[in-house]
């Protein structure tokens, strides 16, 4: 039977994320790996809250796996700090991270600080954009404006036009180049951590050994400082298809389907609701309704 891993009662935070790099920590149980998975409500983020992780990520994946998208990009501001919200009130000790959605940061860094900080207001502890060497100047202007941020390369998803598709990046000589440029440009900008999406395992792990923030890898292979994941693919909600890099543990949305198909069948044939989930009325009140009810009503004259 699976339990919630032995991760302590102790609220985490950014340093806490910061010191569980691999290589650097002076003991077994503080470089032990990094838990990460998205929530994007209330009732979600409390069970993988409970469930010991060690940050919960609000994603952009929200357009894809809640609100129907074909991608990321329609995502809005309002719909992230909705979304927010709602984690922040499930979430008591895992760091709470919040991506910032297209359109939000790209533009000028005046803004994107704006934004972050709403961000910050409704909840989250550190926030997430994509994007290397290019956001550096970025990276560097939130951490001044004390905003904590985990930076993203690799596979992101906002750029899904410029790449031509959801497609595994760094696959050649020059393309694994610029991808190290652009860890250490994060690391440089003051990025407390860095997701590796989507690129191969030897480059990942490249990566990870030489920089001295912790990586987290989503198709990234197991030699990362941590992993992530969707929960909507971790736990079979949604689509039939996942991507390579995810594994399920569990298919709820074969369980949800045959929940409501027996629901339906018992309505239909009259077996739900029984007596037992019925209320009723008191002995007296029910002595005295019948006649109650048929008592013609009384008038008065004008």
């Amino acid at each position: 039977m699976s339990v919630p891993i032995d991760a302590g009662s102790g609220k985490i935070t950014v340093p806490d994320v910061q010191a569980r790099k691999s290589r650097l920590s002076p003991s077994k149980s503080a470089s032990r790996k990094l838990v990460c998975v998205t929530a994007y409500d209330f009732p979600t983020a409390r069970i993988v809250d409970d469930a010991g992780v060690d940050v919960v990520l609000v994603g952009d994946s929200l357009a894809m796996v809640v609100l129907g998208c074909a991608d990321t990009l329609s995502l809005t501001m309002p719909e992230m700090l909705h979304h927010t919200r709602a984690v922040r009130r499930g979430v008591r000790r895992a760091l709470l991270v919040a991506d910032m959605p297209y359109g939000s940061y790209q533009i000028r860094e005046s803004e994107a600080v704006r934004n972050a900080t709403k961000f910050i207001k409704a909840g989250a502890e550190a926030i997430k954009i994509e994007g290397g060497e290019r956001r550096a100047s970025l990276i560097s202007r939130l951490v001044d404006a004390e905003i904590p941020v985990m930076a993203h390369i690799g596979l992101t998803p906002q750029s899904v036009h410029s790449f031509g598709g959801f497609k595994v990046q760094g696959k050649t000589i020059d393309a694994a180049e610029q991808l190290l440029r652009d860890a250490r440009a994060v690391e440089a900008a003051g990025a407390f951590s860095v997701v590796l999406e989507s690129m191969p395992r030897e480059l990942a792990a490249q990566i990870t050994q030489e920089l001295r923030i912790p990586t987290i890898g989503i198709g990234a292979g197991p030699d990362c400082d941590g992993q992530i994941l969707v929960l909507h693919d971790l736990i079979g909600l949604g689509s039939a298809r996942i991507p390579k890099f995810a594994r399920r543990y569990v298919n709820v949305g074969e369980s949800i389907s045959r929940a409501v198909a027996d629901y339906a069948e018992d309505v239909r044939s009259e077996r739900f609701p029984s007596d037992r989930e019925s209320y009723h009325m008191s002995g007296d009140v029910r002595e005295h309704w019948p006649a109650a009810a048929l008592e013609p009503a009384k008038t008065h004259d004008a």
